[in-house]
């Protein structure tokens, strides 16, 4: 990797309401629907946020780079509702397809004209690297055991996370799923770990102007 350090400061949001209970849902000693602020998502009742909290990771990307922006950010409902539409959800009865990649890139350009969305079906690690220091965010797609660096993860991909960072020996991720304290923001996974995590796909984000910080 190209010696030079990048490390944007991007707002975080996880992909429940309540950052702070992530290790109970994931370990299931909460239910979701006994999150305290799910009202927050927009959701109409309990059962509609614990069913979306749980495959929102991608929209959870997207509210962090649209607050980078300094884009308006939308509770989550809305979002599903209108990627839906957009055909990046696909729902039949209790099973989602999605998120799709096109489709979600088309909506984001589309609905935030001043946002660039690039799809790359395969986005080695050093154009990861590249996009951010030129001030670029990337999704990415990874196994969701990257929240502790698990040795063995069963697979690649499935899991959506932000990239906001990257040096010579590591990449930096704003994780929806991550732990509070240890994995949540700006995560650090030495370039070494990244490859048994990484799908190798993704979606840079730019925007036309400068974010001011």
């Amino acid at each position: 990797m190209p010696d030079r350090s990048t490390l944007h400061q991007v707002p975080y949001y996880s992909q429940w309401e309540s950052p702070d209970l992530v290790p109970e849902f994931i370990a299931g000693t909460r239910s979701v629907r006994d999150d305290p602020l799910w009202q927050k998502s927009g959701a109409a009742d309990p059962d509609e946020y614990a069913f979306w909290a749980d495959r929102t990771c991608g929209i959870a990307c997207l509210r962090m780079a649209l607050d980078y922006f300094g884009e308006q950010v939308p509770p989550v409902m809305p979002l599903v509702t209108d990627l839906c539409e957009a055909k990046a959800y696909v729902r039949a009865d209790d099973t989602v397809a999605g998120l799709i990649y096109r489709p979600f890139a088309a909506y984001i350009t589309r609905r935030w004209p001043a946002i660039t969305a690039t799809v790359h079906t395969d986005l080695a690690e050093t154009q990861i690297a590249d996009a951010l220091h030129a001030g670029s965010l990337v999704v990415i797609s990874v196994h969701k055991t990257i929240r502790t660096l698990a040795p063995h993860p069963i697979s690649r991909g499935g899991h959506l996370v932000l990239a906001v960072g990257a040096d010579k020996t590591a990449l930096r991720i704003n994780n929806p799923s991550g732990l509070p304290g240890h994995s949540q923001r700006a995560h650090r996974v030495p370039w070494a770990d990244l490859p048994r995590f990484y799908a190798r796909r993704g979606i840079v984000l730019s925007h036309t102007e400068e974010p001011v910080r």
